[in-house]
């Protein structure tokens, strides 16, 4: 009989479901922002005019849009975070380097975090 040797805290499931879910709202997001170029943009005089400061500004000053901006980028994170950590799992095997890596990106992706909320409310 072989004995199995259990490592980890079973991440499998939960990581898979969360990388799906974080995928789809990144996804709508993406959707939804290039719709809203596409629909308050116009082709004046053979040139494709874009948005201007004043549209981005007002679609930003949506407490709404700015909720869903910040819930699309802790999705990011997130995502990066799984990702990042199952290929470090995978492919460092040691546990010394593999902590490091795991502290360095986790550090970045927080103050990526607190630089989103930043950015978004303006403090």
């Amino acid at each position: 009989m072989v004995d199995r040797i259990v490592t980890g805290a079973h991440y499998g499931l939960r990581d898979w479901l969360v990388q799906r879910v974080t995928a789809v709202l990144m996804v709508a997001y993406v959707l939804f922002i290039g719709a809203y170029v596409v629909l308050n943009s116009s082709y004046v005089s053979n040139t494709w005019v874009g948005l201007d400061y004043n549209t981005w500004t007002g679609l930003f000053s949506n407490l709404v849009m700015r909720s869903f901006s910040l819930l699309f980028l802790f999705a990011v994170f997130y995502h990066a975070w799984i990702g990042v950590r199952d290929i470090v799992m995978d492919y460092v095997k040691s546990a010394r380097i593999r902590l490091v890596i795991y502290v360095l990106v986790i550090m970045a992706l927080l103050l990526y975090s607190v630089w989103a909320v930043q950015i978004l409310w303006g403090m």
